[in-house]
């Protein structure tokens, strides 16, 4: 049975299989995906290497045996774990004070916003990663919703992103969007057996890329995958999201390990031509292929 997406040294489902493998800490101690290959969509899958961004998805064939670990989506199927290798609130509550008069508030104004704080941390020494340095983390936007256009070679997507439950997600896609990370950059990971998703976000097309950061996981509780979800991919472990992404085009028994940042509002319809027309099965046991049906983002913004 297949399993779910997996990305290559960032994030993205991997199967079983793939599980146990782990990419080589670089000078940062970043860690990458746990299965060989790249990712693909098909969902996320792909592998990645440790070190620090790695992407979790495989594209293609996925890679000889070595020492590589690929992303994935996790995923129980048959018995089977396949991983789909990717930030507290707080509340303040006023309290009002009584003795013989009550005491009121000076002031209407919400309290100023605390910094932003996302665990990111640093990934080096590994051939696939981009280079484009720590997004701003603290001062991202932690309100409202966000929208992000993709053009595709086969039409536009637009995600509506929600700043209130995934801020650190947002802000690393604004960053790697200014950057034009994503511009030219091929959906690798196609996965219609067990899991359906569509694994995007490499910009070497092989499951194994990313940015040279990664940063934790947020909105997990009660995390649903069904048609129409945005998820990131990572490498099986928690606090590994890179640049992968994958879309969900049919409802997914998921684990809730992959953070849920958006929802497709426009150009599902485009996943689902690429999902109909299948893959090539070259990612094996861990999952999906390389749909047959080509598609290419040729640009992502965000806002």
């Amino acid at each position: 049975m297949s399993q779910p997406p997996v990305e290559p040294p960032q994030h993205g489902p991997t199967s079983p299989a793939g599980a146990g493998q782990s990419w080589q800490p670089g000078p940062s101690g970043a860690t990458g995906p746990g299965q060989p290959g790249a990712w693909q969509l098909g969902q996320p899958g792909h592998s990645a290497q440790p070190g620090a961004a790695a992407a979790a998805y495989p594209t293609g064939a996925p890679p000889a045996k070595q020492n590589r670990r690929g992303l994935m989506i996790g995923l129980i199927v048959a018995g089977v774990v396949a991983l789909l290798c990717v930030g507290a609130g707080c509340i303040g509550f006023g309290t009002y004070y009584w003795s013989e008069v009550r005491v009121e508030p000076t002031s209407d104004a919400p309290p100023p916003a605390q910094p932003l704080s996302c665990q990111a941390t640093t990934v080096q020494g590994q051939p696939e990663i981009k280079a484009v340095g720590m997004p701003d983390f603290a001062s991202a936007p932690q309100t409202g919703t966000v929208t992000m256009r993709i053009t595709t070679s086969l039409g536009p997507i637009s995600i509506t992103m929600d700043r209130a439950k995934t801020p650190c997600t947002a802000a690393s896609f604004q960053h790697l969007a200014d950057k034009k990370f994503f511009d030219g950059s091929r959906c690798h990971r196609l996965v219609t057996e067990g899991i359906f998703v569509l694994q995007c976000g490499d910009p070497t097309g092989t499951g194994r890329g990313g940015p040279d950061y990664r940063f934790a996981d947020e909105n997990l509780t009660g995390a649903k995958y069904t048609r129409g979800v945005v998820a990131m991919a990572n490498i099986g472990e928690p606090a590994t999201n890179g640049s992968q992404f994958f879309i969900i085009f049919k409802d997914t028994e998921l684990p809730a390990q992959y953070t849920p940042f958006g929802t497709v509002t426009a150009g599902l319809d485009i996943v689902e031509q690429v999902a109909a027309g299948g893959h090539d099965n070259s990612l094996g046991e861990v999952g999906g292929g390389t749909p047959n049906t080509p598609v290419t983002i040729q640009t992502l913004t965000v806002g």
